[in-house]
Order: C-alpha cells, then structure tokens, then sequence
C-alpha cells in the first residue's frame, strides 16, 4: 500500500506518522526463518543480516510487517546517504521502523482496521531488540507538526484514516504524504563526458516516465565520492546502449544556462539502458520541467525503473 502525495497536509480524523528516509520493506517470518523483501521482491537478507536476526527473535510464530529500513545520523534522523554507505561504515545505526502488520501467526489482519493493526504490532514490538522500532503516532495540531518537522529537517510527514484497510500495491488516498524535502526516484538514461580533474563522467542524465515514454528531466553533477563515481562507471559498462532512450531529446537550444542536450552535446554522451533508479534531491523543478540544483544521494534497489514516475 502507498501514500498518495499531497501538497497541504490534512487536519481532522487523521493518524500522523514521520516520513522515513529509506527503503521500504516488507518482514516475513515463518518457520522461524525471515525474510525481508523490497517493494520490487529483492531479497535484503543478505545486506541487513543484522536486521534479519533480530527480527527472527520477536516471540510469535509468524508474521508480516510493512515497514522502514534505515540508517540515523548523529541527530537520530533518518538518512538515505547513510543508508547507501551503511556497508563500508558499519558503526552507522540501523533501524527497521515497523508501521503496519499484515498478518499475525496465521491471522490475515488486512481487512481490519489500521488502529487494529497497529495495537496489535505495538503490543508485538513491546520487547524487540533496539534495532526494530514502532513508528510512533505524533500528536499536536497539522501546523505544530509542521513546524516542528521543518525545524528538524525530516524528509516529509505521513497522514493516514484510522479506520483504514490495509490495500496491497494500490496508491490509496487514505494514506497521503506531504513531503518537506524535495527529493525523489529517478531513471539513469546516460552520462556526460568528464571534465576537468574528475574521473568517469561528469554528470548522469535522468528521467522519468510519462505517457510518451521516458522523460528527460536534467543533468546531476555533484553529490558524487570517488567511490561512487568509479561504481556507477563500471557498472554502466555492462548496460551501454547505442540510442539515447530519452523521447524528448534533443532540446533544440542549449537553455538559459547552456546546459541543453543539443544535438551537438548528445554526440559527446553514454548511453546505457533505463534499467537503474537513483535518489536525487533537488530545489525546484523549473518552468521548462527540469531540476534546479540536483545532487545524487544514492542508488535504489528497491523500485523497478518503470514504476518512477514525477511526483
């Protein structure tokens, strides 16, 4: 089940809950085995045994929880970066925030309602290791969570009916979420050459889907570590691909900037296959339907490159 995107978070009958910044995953348990699988099916098990292990220790025989995994900074906030790096700097703490249960030893609990649900997960979670965490419900007033959530910098906040039922895969509008950070999935299309002291390629070349196809949405050329660099580069080396597979390229001036995708910039591009999803944070989309100031923030594994469309 996902949250559909608004722009003014609503008041009344609502259940608020913080955005979390990272990837989505549903936990399994049966047979005393767990599993933690993306919103695309991939497996997790092996990248967050730690996570897999202290699930397997909750005290029921079965069940299923939707959920957050991810990393916190040093003011406890949630970080996708962090998350991104959470291989090489295990010290970074991991958090599975649990904010619904699906099932419970046999029980399909679906069809209840969300404040059923999550007593029921509240109840489950009440000796979990510290790394498995119950997303709390936030009390105040929409505006003083707002404030509050702006003052800490937190990705965005959650609105959800309390009566509401659990519907697996659809976008629903009794879970909306507005975000406070602009940031979002987008698809790698190509690359530009690299310019000055840097190695690999200068920026990626992103889009997204609409009706006509893949959508040219702009350039991103920082957020990057050499690391980083040097991984997207190989890794673009087994998805090359000879024609551009943006629709809407090339622009026909090099903009305001001189940073459109002319015929003349195209012949000096990569291109790979729209197969890899990268999470890019940005000010503002401009009037001409492109990102002002994008920065890379990581790779995502947990969402098919068909399904990235403009938030």
């Amino acid at each position: 089940m996902k949250a559909m995107k608004v722009n003014e978070l609503p008041a009344g009958n609502w259940l608020y809950e913080m955005k979390f910044d990272g990837y989505r995953a549903l936990a399994f348990k049966a047979d005393k085995e767990v599993r933690l699988i993306s919103r695309n099916r991939n497996s997790f098990n092996d990248d967050y045994p730690v996570l897999v292990d202290s699930l397997k220790s909750l005290k029921t025989k079965s069940f299923t929880i939707d959920g957050e995994i991810t990393a916190l900074d040093e003011n406890g906030r949630s970080s996708f970066q962090l998350l991104q790096g959470y291989g090489k700097a295990k010290h970074t703490p991991l958090v599975y925030y649990a904010f619904d249960l699906l099932s419970l030893d046999g029980a399909d609990l679906r069809s209840r309602p969300l404040t059923q649900r999550r007593k029921l997960l509240a109840n489950l979670l009440k000796k979990a290791p510290e790394n498995i965490k119950f997303s709390e419900e936030l009390t105040g007033t929409k505006e003083e969570l707002l404030r509050v959530a702006k003052q800490f910098q937190l990705e965005g906040l959650l609105a959800k009916r309390p009566d509401s039922l659990y519907e697996p895969g659809r976008r629903s509008g009794s879970w909306v979420k507005v975000k406070l950070t602009q940031q979002q999935e987008f698809v790698i299309g190509g690359y530009t050459p690299p310019e000055g002291s840097r190695k690999y390629f200068g920026a990626l070349l992103v889009g997204y889907y609409g009706p006509e196809g893949l959508l040219f949405a702009g350039r991103v050329g920082t957020g990057f570590s050499e690391r980083a660099l040097e991984t997207l580069y190989d890794g673009f080396q087994k998805i090359r691909r000879s024609l551009c597979p943006f629709v809407n390229l090339p622009e026909r001036t090099r903009g305001r900037w001189g940073l459109g995708i002319t015929p003349a910039v195209m012949r000096t591009c990569s291109w790979v296959e729209p197969v890899l999803v990268a999470q890019i944070k940005f000010t503002e989309w401009t009037s001409d339907n492109q990102l002002r100031q994008p920065v890379f923030l990581g790779l995502r594994t947990d969402k098919a490159a068909k399904e990235v469309v403009r938030e």
